[in-house]
């Protein structure tokens, strides 16, 4: 499902600069969180969630999303999202279906990328992309979503 018209493509270099812009001098992370999240629905094709969980109480917690309900608590370790989490790093499934422990929010849902939220050494969360489409997400995708997590992380206070 794409939330855009065809010829009106956004390129990462426009979405980066526009993620950029809206966190320009907020430095609240829900508000920036249901942004970003706003601004990433919008601005990929083919996508049927976007989204972030943050690290409370050791489980991740449902934040601000654009897309169908989802899931409100996730355990570290379970799913991809709590994979993602506890491994701190990137996680890019072509098929969710074949993901160990997946948990299915959403059964339309058939790829997905995870990108933990790390302020040094101290994890904040998690940005979680889904996709209808198997295979969806590119290495130049991974690239995107990474640069925009972390335009996030860094609108933080210190």
């Amino acid at each position: 499902m794409s939330h855009q018209p065809a010829d009106q493509r956004v390129t990462p270099d426009d979405l980066l600069d526009s993620v950029a812009a809206i966190l320009a001098g907020e430095p609240d992370l829900i508000a920036n969180a249901a942004n970003v999240a706003a601004l990433l629905f919008e601005a990929l094709p083919r996508i049927n969630w976007a989204g972030f969980y943050f690290l409370r109480d050791d489980q991740l917690v449902l934040g601000p999303f654009q897309g169908r309900v989802a899931c409100t608590r996730i355990p570290l370790g379970k799913g991809v999202c709590g994979t993602a989490a506890t491994r701190r790093e990137t996680i890019v499934v072509a098929d969710v279906h074949a993901f160990p422990g997946h948990i299915a929010c959403d059964a339309a849902s058939a790829s997905e990328i995870v990108v933990p939220l790390l302020a040094g050494d101290r994890l904040i969360g998690v940005l979680d992309i889904d996709s209808p489409i198997p295979d969806r997400f590119t290495p130049q995708d991974r690239q995107l979503v990474e640069a925009v997590a972390a335009l996030l992380v860094r609108a933080l206070p210190a």
